[in-house]
């Protein structure tokens, strides 16, 4: 079964400094039809203004991936961490038993473009941790890219979840084929561009929700940069 979600279709807040669509349940949208898929639990595309960013606050419990379009964002966290996370950066944050941390756009010119990421961790009560990769357009045009991984395999980052996530950049004749596994789910996320997706064309920040479908096919793309999470049903 294939189910299409357009972007239209999710929560939107402006709050000046922050723009932001929620494609599941989070703060103050709430939606009992959308509070997550598998353990996929939060996309959050965030548009972030000029000097501008999240001040420090906590999490726990929680696999938080965060994936920039464009821009940059500067971390800092209780164990550290501090760094830039630019376009072709994964990051991944296990908030475990407690983690405090920031987000901050530094530019006083550009604003942020990015993905926030939040995946149900497979054990409570987890040793916060942080890891960060960057992966080349190169491995991931007209592919999926494995990024984000149970065992950190093909050298993407490590979460604590069962769930994988992969990136693919999809232009003109470029496609992909992925046999899917019929007792797990998919999801795609269109972050830019236009891309068809099983016959379906797919503009920026539309989703298909994947139960039950044999194979996965990306074809058609207009500069479209794509995610797919192959998660545990």
């Amino acid at each position: 079964m294939l189910t299409l979600r357009r972007s239209d279709d999710r929560g939107y807040f402006d709050y000046g400094w922050l723009q932001t669509h929620h494609s599941f349940s989070f703060s103050e949208y709430h939606d009992p039809a959308f509070m997550g898929f598998g353990p996929l639990r939060v996309i959050n595309d965030d548009v972030i203004a000029p000097g501008r960013g999240f001040g420090m606050h906590g999490h726990r419990d929680m696999e938080i991936v965060t994936y920039v379009l464009d821009g940059a964002l500067a971390h800092k966290d209780s164990l550290g961490n501090g760094a830039t996370i630019l376009p072709g950066d994964v990051q991944r944050m296990s908030a475990g038993k407690g983690i405090l941390h920031s987000e901050f756009n530094h530019d006083l010119y550009k604003p942020t473009h990015l993905l926030q990421i939040w995946i149900l961790p497979n054990q409570l009560g987890l040793k916060p941790g942080y890891e960060q990769k960057n992966f080349q357009e190169a491995d991931k045009r007209g592919r999926l890219r494995l990024v984000a991984s149970p065992d950190g395999r093909e050298g993407s980052v490590t979460i604590h979840a069962e769930a994988n996530l992969s990136v693919g950049l999809f232009d003109g004749d470029e496609r992909a084929e992925l046999e899917l596994n019929p007792f797990r789910k998919g999801y795609v996320q269109v972050a830019r561009g236009e891309v068809t997706v099983n016959g379906h064309v797919l503009q920026q920040g539309d989703a298909v929700f994947l139960e039950d479908e044999a194979q996965l096919v990306i074809e058609s793309g207009k500069q479209a940069e794509v995610l797919f999470f192959d998660l545990a049903a």
